[in-house]
């Protein structure tokens, strides 16, 4: 079981972007489809994006297509999620997870096994 490390983080203004990293040592990262969630003060965690190992599918939450893109590099063991057109409402610890290779999103939390420590992310003026 791979555990995955997110990164990327920080304070932005509205309207900026960001990209979070999310990688794990091992090749097997590559064999799992990788959910990103996130979670604000008082709110329950909420599935944001996934992509899929076997296909490359993506899938987004409504609140964020058009402004979030999910990518893979298996060369670097490394998901990104780039985030554009930030808005105040998208405060929240980001976590990136994975799921055992039997399953594939978009599924709930609940699926998936592994999880980082999460990375803050900040939208303010």
């Amino acid at each position: 079981q791979v555990q995955p490390v997110e990164s990327g983080g920080g304070l932005v203004q509205p309207g900026k972007s960001l990209r979070l990293s999310c990688t794990a040592s091992g090749s097997t990262f590559n064999l799992y489809d990788i959910g990103w969630f996130r979670q604000a003060p008082g709110k329950e965690r909420e599935g944001v994006s996934c992509i899929r190992a076997n296909d490359d599918n993506t899938y987004y939450a409504n609140f964020v297509k058009g402004r979030f893109t999910i990518s893979r590099d298996f060369a670097k063991n490394t998901v990104y999620l780039q985030m554009d057109s930030l808005k105040p409402e998208d405060t929240a610890v980001y976590y990136c997870a994975t799921v055992d290779p039997i399953f594939h999103c978009p599924l709930g939390p609940n699926f998936f096994s592994s999880w980082g420590q999460g990375t803050q992310v900040t939208v303010s003026s």
